[in-house]
């Protein structure tokens, strides 16, 4: 590695061990952003998983196709979407979100959500379906069934969830529509990190990026711990 990669290496971990308040904004941002988009996501979602693998009725297979399409949108193209929703003449233009923090938790939900409804809709499809008769039949009710089959699949919905907060934490082209990428306002790290490239501030990009890969490795670390205690023990 050249002493240029080493010195960008240094600045980026001295922005980020100086609390640097432009680059701490940047991770507030986009933690907040993305911890409030999956918060409002998750519960309607892994509900609608749950009808969706459990229930059988008209409509269902347009529902799952309809979820399987939204996963493949680029997320550029929702950003889209959600723009003209918002814009002054659109449907939603009187709540005034455009550029707005709550106007990109509006995209990222919809980033989020088919990414929930469809993983969580697969975990409960592979669960013994006699489990949830046997919790009714002993007079549970609809809620504490469900809540007794996801304390059941807690490992594939915890890998359900981190999927679909990965996906929002990482995506830039909603955040950059829809938010705008104004500082200290709508600027996340992924937006940031494209900016500064095309800046030339590698510094700022390498410890935005530093703060995704440190990220990836704590939630893969729990994820693995998870599965590990889920492994039935030799004897």
């Amino acid at each position: 590695m050249s002493d240029g990669w080493l010195a960008l290496l240094q600045q980026a971990f001295s922005l980020l061990l100086s609390f640097d308040p432009h680059v701490w904004a940047i991770i507030n941002i986009s933690f907040s952003v993305s911890f409030a988009a999956l918060l409002i996501t998750i519960f309607p979602s892994i509900m609608l998983g749950f009808i969706l693998a459990f229930s059988h009725f008209r409509g269902r297979w347009v529902v799952l196709n309809l979820v399987q399409t939204l996963q493949s949108i680029p997320t550029v193209v929702i950003g889209l979407l959600v723009y003209l929703l918002l814009t002054r003449n659109g449907a939603l233009g009187d709540l005034k979100w455009l550029f707005t923090q709550k106007g990109m938790i509006l995209g990222q939900m919809l980033i989020c959500a088919p990414v929930l409804i469809a993983l969580s809709q697969a975990a409960f499809a592979s669960v013994d379906r006699r489990a949830w008769e046997t919790s009714r039949t002993l007079g549970a009710s609809w809620l504490r069934a469900v809540w007794t089959l996801c304390r059941e699949l807690r490992g594939p919905l915890l890998l359900a969830i981190i999927a679909a907060f990965s996906r929002i934490l990482t995506e830039v082209g909603c955040s950059m529509m829809v938010g705008g990428n104004i500082m200290n306002v709508t600027r996340n790290i992924p937006t940031a990190i494209a900016l500064e490239t095309s800046k030339g501030d590698f510094a700022q990009a390498i410890a935005l990026g530093l703060v995704l890969l440190i990220l990836a490795i704590v939630l893969n670390f729990i994820l693995g711990s998870l599965r590990g205690k889920a492994l039935p023990r030799s004897h």
